[in-house]
């Protein structure tokens, strides 16, 4: 990638702002496209964006921008962190001008009708394109406050690899690459459903083992359904797995286990979701998830649990006791029990 090109920055939302602000500091010249002008003028006037990360002056080095069409003109890679509901609209009607263009999926999410992963559908509207998906435990106001911060770069594409890890690379933010581009994705994905439940057990203060049990438990599952799909189960042991889903379920920074406390606390999922003000990925991921899993008959005891206690009037309490009286198998699913 030729240096004077600005690099690229879809969305302006929290995890888009954040990575800008990386990109910046680190010297390069960033456009970040949003959809609403006045959202750009604002940070244009102000150096902030007060709707997603307050307090954080955005770097002079990113420029806020409303025209796409220019944007991928003049670029060549794109950070995207659009919403996974609005990825598609967003990009199709430009499809024919990203051929050869380096895009990176940093939205954590799956398409509901066709349980596409956002790199999948990057895929379907660009077939000429170069995908890759940045993942891992990134709460983008502590990458933001340059709290010391590591990440992981999935693509088979190795050039694309070292240009991200190149780009973003600095002192507080370490970006470690993978081949396992669906499996550190779906990673990414299937912990905000966890973080839920995580959420809701800390407002119903049911104690470190539980919270440990749940936490654990969530990995395994999510091992065992990535892997029937075809991913490596040791990718699930890194940051992308294992990593993102401890800070997912443990911080209150977190959109999903705010969700889920939120519920804990007795209020409704449309209060909770209100609460919130943004997209809660976790809850949109949750329905697709349960469904697909049923379709595959991969046994998923904890996601079928919080299904039942969003939409059919279960409560966590029940779905724990459930958990407890299934019969105990072997702690994963991958080590057999004999060591071998």
């Amino acid at each position: 990638m030729t240096q004077h090109k600005p690099v690229a920055v879809l969305g302006g939302g929290s995890f888009g702002t954040a990575i800008a602000n990386l990109l910046a500091e680190n010297g390069h010249h960033v456009v970040q496209w949003m959809r609403d002008p006045q959202q750009a003028q604002a940070i244009r006037d102000n150096r902030e964006n007060p709707r997603y990360l307050k307090g954080i002056k955005v770097h002079v080095g990113v420029e806020p921008v409303t025209d796409l069409a220019a944007v991928i003109t003049a670029s060549e890679l794109f950070f995207v962190a659009l919403p996974s509901s609005a990825l598609r609209s967003v990009l199709q009607p430009f499809a024919g001008r990203l051929a050869g263009k380096q895009l990176v999926s940093l939205t954590k999410g799956i398409e509901a009708a066709s349980f596409k992963l956002m790199s999948q559908i990057l895929e379907e509207i660009a077939p000429q394109a170069r995908i890759g998906v940045l993942s891992g435990p990134n709460l983008a106001r502590e990458i933001a406050e340059h709290a010391l911060t590591a990440t992981v770069v999935a693509s088979d594409d190795e050039a694309l690899c070292q240009n991200v890890q190149a780009l973003l690379h600095g002192p507080t933010f370490r970006v470690y690459a993978s081949n396992d581009r669906y499996g550190v994705e779906l990673g990414g994905a299937l912990k905000n459903v966890y973080a839920i439940i995580a959420g809701m057990a800390v407002a119903l203060d049911m104690g470190e083992n539980t919270k440990s049990m749940l936490i654990t438990r969530a990995l395994a599952e999510m091992t065992r359904f990535a892997v029937s799909q075809g991913a490596n189960p040791m990718t699930f042991l890194g940051l992308a797995g294992v990593g993102d889903l401890i800070v997912t379920c443990s911080s209150p920074k977190s959109r999903n286990y705010q969700v889920g406390f939120a519920l804990g606390q007795g209020l409704s999922l449309d209060d909770a979701v209100s609460r919130l003000g943004e997209v809660a990925e976790g809850v949109n991921t949750l329905k697709v998830l349960k469904a697909r899993a049923e379709a595959l008959q991969v046994y998923m005891p904890l996601v079928a649990g919080l299904h039942a206690i969003l939409f059919e009037g279960r409560t966590l309490a029940q779905v724990i006791e459930l958990l407890m009286r299934a019969e105990p198998k072997t702690d994963t699913d991958f080590i057999s029990p004999s060591g071998f």
